[in-house]
């Protein structure tokens, strides 16, 4: 209580918005040296940032992971239902599975930014759980799955909505935390991919122990639940009710977040604030002395600074503010071209497609890698899928806790990716003859894959402190998801029960990958060397975006003027001229 009252003393100090000030208060804190009363304001910053990240972190971030752990299982369950003869049921070959596995990953790849901007665009907290309701339905429906077409459609609208849910969602998430906060938040919640990849295998158990597979020559029919149409009914209902709770769990901001009193909202939005706000230019006036230094703190960030705009006004007028940093709506024709325009978006998006491949691929396969192991049993296939997945989600997370504590994104990304490759070629010169090796370098394997992906995402997210591209960056970045359509060409029916074909092709893909992850770090450190070199006003440093000013002498030659097409570009050129901040490696 007496602490209680303690915070509850001061907290006009720091939160005027958050109650009136008091004249007690006042006398109070004139008796008390300035030094005093900075100590008071610091503990209680501290006890109101743990309280608010706590609830955030045991509310809202426990139920967007279960979101995505059901997302992750609707994408993945074809590949368990698969190993009770779900095709061979309804009359189908295994090259059809492949087939709707592909067209799955096609309309998932391309419509993620699609799916990012109506996102951004209508907010997640509504967004999300009415794509949710409407492909749990879907999922539900495989049980009257009795053609190839039908499989396919369901497959295809699955994917139509799934598209967008993850870049969306993280955007979300990045609304509510600070930057090195944020790695290990992402890692709790990517790794609900991992762990639906060992909640699939001991659901599909369970299952598959209760309900055999039963007379191979029976129709599927109404009167005899075949394994896996037990399995696509609970998971379908099962992602409805999640849905359902989704719409009212879910605040579009943390102003309006219902777990959180009117301090700590005005607090979870200040500290958001503060570690994306944009900073002063450098200056002589930056050398005044400690005082002002003391106005405007620093925080800890990804990068030397965030992304700010020059003073200069000789460019043109001011570009509008950027939107709240913790809403999550608000889009614009601005921050879509910055983000389709800037070339490290892109070059993350190729060198992430190589890496999400082993990722991508055993999501849904590993079942059939491992049905060499126990051929006769189903249930016990999909139990061995279990400790693999386990692996890739601790040592996910050991590594994401590793990146935010040295403030490193491209270090660990690499020495995941070393993982897998060791993982990869192990699995693929090991002969099926021997089980027991074979399934540990699987587990070395995935103990890897699961770490480029988020990273990338949380450079991404540190990197671009705008919302609304940050938004669309995420889902272009889901276009590494293509990855999902090459695995499913990749690891044919014929390849089997070795895959060793795939694993080679695959190990191949991300030794590419290393290299570029490797190259990316080198392009940081020249484009921050410019940036210092700008900042002085060294002609060396003035290096634009070749593709800005293209765009910008395009425009003023052509003479077009007042479209909000054209006033979207100049506020791109602007934007690139004006960026001084540093990047995070």
């Amino acid at each position: 209580m007496e602490e209680e009252h303690e915070l509850s003393s001061i907290s006009t100090a720091v939160h005027p918005a958050a109650s009136a000030p008091s004249t007690d208060v006042d006398a109070h804190a004139n008796n008390m040296s300035e030094d005093q009363l900075s100590a008071r304001l610091t503990r209680h910053e501290a006890l109101l940032d743990r309280r608010t990240v706590r609830k955030l972190d045991l509310i809202l971030l426990p139920f967007l992971a279960l979101l995505f752990l059901f997302n992750s299982l609707d994408r993945a369950n074809i590949g368990n239902a698969e190993t009770a003869n779900f095709t061979a049921d309804i009359g189908l070959n295994k090259h059809d599975l492949n087939t709707a596995v592909a067209v799955f990953f096609a309309f998932f790849v391309a419509l993620q930014p699609v799916g990012a901007a109506f996102g951004r665009k209508h907010g997640m907290a509504r967004w999300v759980p009415g794509c949710m309701t409407v492909w749990g339905l879907c999922t539900a429906l495989h049980i009257w799955v009795r053609a190839r077409w039908q499989l396919i459609l369901l497959r295809a609208i699955i994917g139509m909505l799934e598209a967008g849910f993850y870049p969306v969602t993280v955007s979300y998430l990045s609304l509510f935390y600070t930057r090195y906060e944020f790695g290990r938040r992402l890692a709790l919640f990517y790794g609900q991919y991992a762990v639906a990849g060992a909640l699939g295998g001991v659901l599909s158990f369970a299952v598959f122990s209760r309900f055999p597979k039963g007379d191979a020559d029976r129709p599927v029919d109404g009167t005899h639940w075949r394994p896996w149409q037990v399995l696509f009914l609970i998971e379908g209902c099962a992602t409805i009710l999640l849905a359902l709770i989704g719409f009212l769990w879910l605040p579009h901001r943390v102003e309006t977040a219902w777990f959180l009193n009117r301090e700590e909202q005005e607090w979870a939005k200040a500290r958001v604030s503060r570690d994306r706000q944009e900073p002063r230019r450098p200056s002589k006036a930056d050398d005044a002395g400690p005082e002002e230094e003391d106005a405007h703190p620093s925080t800890s960030e990804e990068v030397e600074g965030l992304m700010g705009h020059s003073s200069s006004s000789s460019r043109g007028p001011r570009p509008a503010p950027l939107p709240s940093y913790t809403a999550d709506t608000g889009l614009s024709t601005t921050d879509i071209l910055s983000a389709f325009l800037d070339w490290k978006i892109l070059y993350l998006l190729a060198v992430n497609i190589l890496s999400a491949l082993p990722t991508t691929a055993f999501a849904i396969f590993l079942p059939l890698v491992l049905q060499p192991l126990a051929p006769s049993s189903p249930a016990l296939t999909n139990l061995l899928t279990v400790p693999p997945f386990l692996c890739g989600a601790a040592v996910l997370y050991a590594f994401t806790h590793w990146s935010d504590k040295t403030h490193q994104r491209i270090v660990p990304i690499l020495a995941g990716l070393g993982l897998t490759i060791i993982g990869l070629l192990s699995t693929a010169l090991l002969p099926t003859t021997v089980p027991a090796l074979r399934y540990f370098a699987l587990c070395i394997l995935l103990s890897g894959m699961f770490i480029a992906s988020p990273l990338t995402v949380v450079w991404l997210t540190n990197n671009i402190p705008n919302p609304g591209k940050r938004a669309i960056a995420l889902g272009i970045n889901g276009w590494g998801n293509l990855a999902g359509v090459f695995s499913a060409l990749l690891f044919a029916p014929k390849y089997s029960p070795g895959y060793t074909t795939p694993l080679a092709v695959t190990c191949l893909c991300v030794a590419a990958a290393w290299m570029g992850y490797a190259a990316f770090g080198v392009l940081l450190v020249r484009e921050n060397r410019r940036r210092r070199q700008r900042a002085v006003g060294s002609r060396q440093g003035r290096h634009y975006s070749k593709i800005m000013l293209k765009l910008r002498d395009w425009i003023r030659e052509s003479g077009a003027t007042g479209t909000r097409f054209v006033e979207a570009v100049e506020e791109v050129v602007r934007r690139d001229e004006d960026e001084q901040f540093l990047y995070g490696l």
